[in-house]
């Protein structure tokens, strides 16, 4: 089993099925995009860049689905928040798999890799 299955595998309910509920949603919406495993949490890089990340932080009851260049993308999308004060990634933070609104995700992930593939590195902000 690779490290991401393990990854996912081994997360308590609800966040095992919001996670792996959303990296459905990932690797149906965008097929260019590669899961690899880093930083000990599943990352989805697109356009050879990292672009998503999924992580349950410490102290908090729900998964962070963050999105590496979120800062460009919070206007467009209210959904995201900054709630631990990032520079530059954004995340939407789901407690249960009611909270993730699929037409609004779906359209997240296809401006996400839009403006990935017109960034010069995902990173900007050091």
């Amino acid at each position: 089993m690779n490290p991401v299955d393990t990854y996912f595998l081994n997360q308590k309910e609800p966040y095992q099925s919001i996670m792996l509920f959303v990296r459905s949603i990932i690797l149906k919406t965008l097929p260019e995009v590669t899961e690899r495993y880093s930083y000990k949490i599943p990352f989805y890089n697109c356009h050879n860049k990292p672009m998503i990340y999924l992580n349950i932080l410490k102290g908090t009851n729900y998964v962070d689905v963050a999105f590496v260049q979120g800062v460009l993308l919070e206007k467009k999308f209210p959904i995201l928040k900054n709630d631990n004060k990032r520079k530059q990634v954004r995340s939407v933070q789901l407690k249960n798999l009611e909270d993730l609104e699929y037409d609004n995700f779906v359209a997240l992930l296809l401006e996400a890799s839009k403006v990935l593939s017109e960034s010069k590195r995902a990173w900007f902000i050091g």
